[in-house]
């Protein structure tokens, strides 16, 4: 009998509904005992025979060991249906309740950037159409983990000295990114002096803003995305409008630790070297970046302003120039700039900074802007570039091997080009595809 019971209470898993319309896992578990007969009355054993004793022993016996069945169905539909526990560390709670840190007009907030609603985390996993285990394999922290959601690789910075680290999402993790960036962090207000991986913004309007200046100085910001952490991030999507949970959850989505692969016992393990902060490589982390600088972007416009300057941001790259008469204040620049910086959380790189003077070479995002020839755009690629495009072109057409670049290459510079020339570019990129047909 007991075996019998046990094993159709094993054959039927509840449903979250009706634990949900219950009020909890408890009230549930007593409801189905008392549906089974097995509900503990509370009887007086000292006044039962030996025989009625020995059946009410049995009785609870068998009501112990349903109760362990139900609650453990009843816990793994919890967590079908619930994040619970996202990691050590990490502070989460499945209520989705509005506490004292939630901004006033949380909700106005959100409308006024025509962000999506999300009230809890199961809207947030509806919006990603995920269910709630796999969006809890996504976000779960670890110290160390035997898998990750990133391909990692290094690329050799621009200056030549070191590499710089790549994080890029595998499908599933990338695909919820996109929505976020699209549907949320893209839609966060950015100021006016950023220019980076914007609509209608480019480096070349970055750099065209700084064109005939007497003075460029330009400085750049110590490990930019390291610096925005896993708690700034959930700011930010708590000053946008979501609650705590739907911020916690959006935060671990869009950043991640730098980590370390390391063999152990024939096994790779995947070990934490820092806190969480913002991937470079993931498609959420240009937008988040934007919209946590609008502050920074505001204060040393500012700062240019006051002191006569032009400024713009293009990611971790800062410039102002000097386009007035009279001296030059490069020293208030520097040291204001510093401290402005440092007050916003980040921190300026001591040997990066550069003072490029009218008689020199004013390069800005990779662009020269001074010395423009009559007609010439005020931003163009270097002629280096250039005359090795052309080469290129040319030995092709030859028929000779040049340095072995492929067609897709050769469009890619030809495009850059005709970002800054479009006259210039359109003629490259036609001998490119008739070297192609």
């Amino acid at each position: 009998m007991a075996n019998d019971t046990t094993a159709e209470v094993e054959g039927t898993p509840p449903k979250w509904a009706d634990i949900e319309a219950a009020g909890n896992i408890r009230n549930w578990v007593d409801a189905e005992l008392e549906r089974r007969g097995l509900r503990d009355p509370g009887v007086d054993t000292s006044r039962l025979s030996d025989k009625q004793r020995k059946a009410y022993k049995a009785k609870r016996e068998e009501e112990r060991r349903v109760r362990r069945v139900l609650q453990g169905q009843a816990w793994q539909v919890y967590r079908q249906n619930h994040l619970v526990h996202v990691g050590v560390g990490v502070w989460y709670h499945d209520t989705a309740d509005i506490d004292r840190w939630d901004i006033a007009g949380i909700d106005e907030r959100r409308e006024l950037n025509e962000l999506p609603e999300l009230k809890d985390v199961h809207a947030l996993a509806k919006a990603l159409e995920l269910p709630i285990p796999k969006l809890r394999w996504l976000v779960y922290h670890r110290e160390v983990d035997t898998g990750t959601h990133y391909q990692r690789w290094t690329v050799p910075k621009r200056s030549g000295k070191g590499v710089r680290l790549i994080s890029a999402p595998k499908p599933t993790l990338k695909r919820c990114q996109t929505w976020v960036a699209r549907n949320i962090t893209e839609h966060l207000p950015v100021h006016g002096a950023a220019h980076g991986f914007l609509t209608g913004r480019s480096t070349v309007t970055n750099a065209a803003v700084h064109a005939g200046a007497r003075v460029v100085v330009k400085f750049d910001v110590k490990d930019f995305y390291p610096t925005v952490s896993f708690r700034r991030v959930k700011g930010m999507m708590r000053k946008a409008g979501y609650g705590e949970q739907v911020a916690t959850v959006l935060a671990l989505l869009t950043t991640e630790c730098p980590r370390e692969s390391i063999e152990l016992h024939g096994r790779t393990h995947y070990v934490a070297t820092g806190p969480r902060s913002l991937p470079q490589g993931a498609p959420t982390s240009p937008s988040i970046t934007n919209a946590l600088c609008l502050r920074l972007d505001s204060r040393l416009t500012g700062l240019a302003r006051k002191l006569g300057f032009r400024y713009t941001r293009y990611a971790d790259d800062l410039t102002f120039s000097f386009h007035g008469a009279g001296k030059i204040p490069v020293g208030r620049l520097q040291k204001a700039v510093a401290d402005i910086v440092k007050d916003e959380g980040f921190i300026i790189h001591p040997h990066k900074t550069r003072v490029m003077r009218k008689g020199g070479r004013q390069k800005v995002t990779g662009l020269v802007i001074n010395g423009a020839p009559e007609g010439a755009a005020k931003a163009r690629v270097p002629r280096k570039v250039v005359r090795e495009l052309r080469a290129a072109i040319r030995n092709r057409e030859l028929g000779k091997p040049g340095k072995g670049e492929s067609l897709e290459q050769l469009r890619g510079m030809a495009a850059y080009i005709h970002m800054c020339d479009p006259a210039k570019g359109k003629a490259f990129l036609d001998r490119i595809n008739a070297l192609s047909s």
